[in-house]
Parts: C-alpha cells; sequence; structure tokens
C-alpha cells in the first residue's frame, strides 16, 4: 500500500498543522500577557492570599475565553482537530472553571480577612453585599449546577435535550463574568494598553460566538430554506428525514460530518440534536437517520412533508480529506453507521475498502441493503457482524482485527459507534501500532 499524494490531502493537512500552531502560539502569548499583567498591577492584594486570589481570577477569566472558543464552532478548530476533541477540550475547560471559580473567591476572602484581622466568614458576608460579588457568586452557583449535571452518573439519567438546555446556563454565567469585571477588573486597568488587550480579547471571543453561533447559521438557512422532503421508517425505532432546500450545491457539507438539526414548529427551540448525513451530500438533497433514543429523535417520524428545517453545520472532521493511505477500513457499531455509510458513497472513496457493521443481530443492520449495494458499486469488502459480545465473540480484540483485515497498519481507519465500542476499537489499533494520523474516529458529546 502507498501513502496517498492528492495534492487536496496535502492541503488540507498542511492547513491543519498550521492551524494547530497558530492556536499554540495564541495561547501560550495570551498566558505569558496574563502573568505580566499580574507582575506588574503590584497593590491592592495586600498578601499572598489576596495575590493568588487575583491571578486565579485573571487565569479564570481566560479560561471562560477558551470557553467560549471551544462553543463557537470555529471552522478553523474544526478543521484542525475535530469536533469531537473539541467537545472533549469543552468538558475539561469547564471542570478548570469549576475549581478556579471556587478557588479564586476563597483566596479573595481570605485574603481579605487576613488584611482586616477579621474571621472569614464575617468577611465573606460582608464581601457578598455588594453587587459585582453577588452577581460573581450568582454565577459560581451556575458553574456548580452545570458541572455537578455533566458528571457521568447525572449524565446517564438526562435526556440529550435536557442536558443540552442546562448548558444554556453557560451564556448567563458568561454574561455575569463580563459584568463582574467591569467592576473588579484592577489586573488589567493598569494602562490604555492593558484594557484595550484584555477588552479586545473579550470582544474577540464574544465576536466569534455570535459569527459562529447565531449569525452565520441565520445567512445559510435563510439562503437554503430547508424543508422536509420525505420521512422514511428504516426500522421500528429508526428513521431517514429528506431534506431539500435552494442552491444546496454552495452549502460546504462533506460525507462524514453532522448537523445541529432543529424543526421550529415541530420541537421547542432548544431542543436540539446532533444527526449525522447519512447519504453523501449531491447538492439537491441532505439525509438524516436517527434512531428513537431522545425526545427530538423519537418524534422525527411525525414530522409532516414540508415542515421547516433549521440545520447548524455542517461540523466534524470526520471526513475523507484526512485520509492519508489509499486503503480504507470504515468501522461502525449500531447507528453509528450513518457517517460510515456517507463515507462509503463519498466519490473521493476509491482504493481498497473494507467495512465491519456491529450489530446484535442483521435484524438491526440498519440501512444494510444499502450498505451491500454500495459496497458491491464500489468493490469494497462488507462484514456484518453479529452476537453478543462474550468470550467466543470479541471482534474487535487485536487478533480478531488482524485476522479480518491483515494490511490493518497499511489503512485508515474511521469508527463511529457506542462509546464501548469505540474505545475497545482505539485500544486494539494502539495495540496493532496503527500511527495514529491514520486513526479518525467521531462521537457526538455537544453541550453547549
Amino acid at each position: 500500500m502507498t501513502a496517498v499524494t492528492h495534492p487536496q490531502v496535502i492541503t488540507v493537512r498542511r492547513s491543519a498543522l498550521a492551524a494547530r500552531a497558530s492556536i499554540g502560539v495564541f495561547l501560550l502569548l495570551n498566558l505569558v500577557a496574563i502573568q505580566l499583567m499580574f507582575q506588574i498591577a503590584g497593590p491592592p492584594a495586600h498578601n499572598l492570599f489576596g495575590s493568588i486570589g487575583r491571578l486565579l481570577g485573571l487565569h479564570l477569566a481566560f479560561a471562560m475565553v477558551v470557553q467560549i472558543l471551544l462553543i463557537a464552532r470555529l471552522p478553523v478548530l474544526d478543521r484542525a482537530f475535530g469536533m469531537d476533541r473539541l467537545t472533549g477540550w469543552h468538558r475539561w475547560v469547564g471542570f478548570t472553571i469549576f475549581w478556579l471559580a471556587i478557588l479564586h473567591p476563597s483566596f479573595v476572602i481570605v485574603g481579605f480577612a487576613v488584611y482586616d484581622k477579621v474571621s472569614v466568614l464575617r468577611t465573606a458576608l460582608t464581601l457578598s453585599k455588594q453587587l459585582p460579588v453577588i452577581l460573581g457568586l450568582i454565577a459560581v452557583g451556575l458553574i456548580v449546577l452545570v458541572v455537578a449535571l455533566s458528571v457521568r452518573i447525572a449524565r446517564r439519567r438526562l435526556s440529550y435535550e435536557t442536558w443540552h438546555a442546562v448548558h444554556l446556563l453557560l451564556y448567563v454565567v458568561v454574561t455575569l463574568g463580563v459584568i463582574h469585571q467591569l467592576y473588579e477588573g484592577t489586573a488589567f486597568r493598569i494602562n490604555i494598553w492593558t484594557e484595550v488587550y484584555w477588552w479586545g480579547l473579550w470582544a474577540f471571543a464574544l465576536g466569534a460566538l455570535l459569527t459562529g453561533r447565531l449569525i452565520v447559521p441565520l445567512i445559510r438557512n435563510a439562503r437554503h430554506r430547508l424543508r422536509v422532503a420525505a420521512v422514511v421508517p428504516e426500522s421500528g425505532d429508526v428513521v431517514s428525514v429528506h431534506v431539500t432546500g435552494r442552491d444546496l450545491d454552495r452549502l460546504p457539507a462533506r460525507a462524514g460530518q453532522f448537523f445541529l438539526w432543529r424543526f421550529p414548529g415541530h420541537n421547542r427551540w432548544w431542543q436540539v440534536n446532533p444527526f449525522s448525513l447519512s447519504a453523501a451530500p449531491n447538492g439537491r438533497s441532505l439525509r438524516l437517520t436517527a434512531k428513537g433514543i431522545g425526545t427530538t429523535s423519537a418524534g422525527l417520524r411525525d414530522l409532516p412533508i414540508g415542515a421547516r428545517v433549521f440545520a447548524e453545520g455542517p461540523y466534524g472532521a470526520f471526513t475523507l480529506a484526512r485520509r492519508t493511505r489509499t486503503a480504507t477500513l470504515l468501522i461502525a457499531g449500531g447507528i453509528g453507521i450513518t457517517p460510515i455509510r456517507s463515507l462509503l458513497e463519498d466519490p473521493e472513496i476509491g482504493g481498497d475498502v473494507v467495512v465491519l457493521y456491529r450489530v446484535r443481530s442483521t435484524a438491526e443492520a440498519v440501512l444494510l441493503g444499502e450498505l451491500r449495494n454500495l459496497a458491491r458499486v464500489r468493490g469494497a469488502r462488507l462484514h456484518v457482524i453479529t452476537g453478543k459480545t462474550g468470550p467466543g465473540n470479541q471482534p474487535f480484540r487485536p487478533d480478531s482485527l488482524q485476522s479480518l483485515v491483515p494490511d490493518i497498519t497499511d489503512r485508515d481507519v474511521y469508527v463511529c459507534g457506542p462509546a464501548a465500542l469505540t474505545g475497545a476499537v482505539l485500544k486494539s489499533l494502539r495495540e496493532l501500532r496503527v500511527p495514529s494520523r491514520q486513526v479518525h474516529f467521531e462521537a457526538f458529546r455537544l453541550a453547549a
């Protein structure tokens, strides 16, 4: 097998590397700037506790800027890292904000208590009567609530729609945080340059958020005027929705990507779900295929023909643009077959293709007929792996994978499915020493 040398692939790879380098420089320069502001700000921290509290406050504000940029759905970040990895970072930055939001006021309160030589409780009560502090404490409470509902135990008990609605509180936190800084931002009021830098940074982040999450989606949906063209049941709990509109050839969507879908008039505005394209975009229509799990997905089969559709996207780097080899292995589990099926239909797929489709039984293999037809047209090998996973049936162990695909290390591998399946496959690929640049996976854990 030989590496892909198509100019488009090389361009995408170089673009991603340049974007990653630029983002790294952006983070480093801002961290240095924050440290310099802290060093030259001087009083009124008064003591070590107050100084630590002020430094933590600066890093808390910057962490919020980073979080805003992560949820802004910036195309440059999507192309460089992929939405799945960005969502993982969103989670960890969220936990970082949580701890900074707890520690920042704690050190400030202790600092004032030591300076005034009064109890911590009395200092906390005194400070809590001030408007900026009240707003900050409300923001901290909301952060605690969002994080508490994001831990795995709580997350499993919430529907996707409820979890997403809770995360909309992040916008309230950002608003309160900005107001709090207007009152308490002594560290960046050193001179005109520090003020311009700090508020310029926030203006950039908020501008990116408004552009990526509001302005661009509104313009695209006004241009394309998406409507439901057909609703096709695929099985007892799986349905495909065909969407048409104007000038869809101008929509920059690729096979393997997903949109955030809303259906105004059928669902409430905050009910949104990330559904992959289950067919390669053809410039005339889009198709999503979903399993009825949450409120939105379960109600898709009741969508009336002609219903309005509001789509935000496309998102995701789970595309053939990131391929590095001529041979490809596509692995899907359950409803994770949707982006895999669209990749198999992509005209750029070419080369030697193997598809592994893991389901409990053939009856549950959604879109199987389409997969078989596409595999025949593409000359691909399709393996439908059924049965309950157990000692005698572990298809994604390293030896099992290599038995099915002996040249697996010479292929790009695309994986989409439940977390357990994806984790097992990725672990085996590492043990088989498949280069990380050849491994591509997608999971849907979007929050805000």
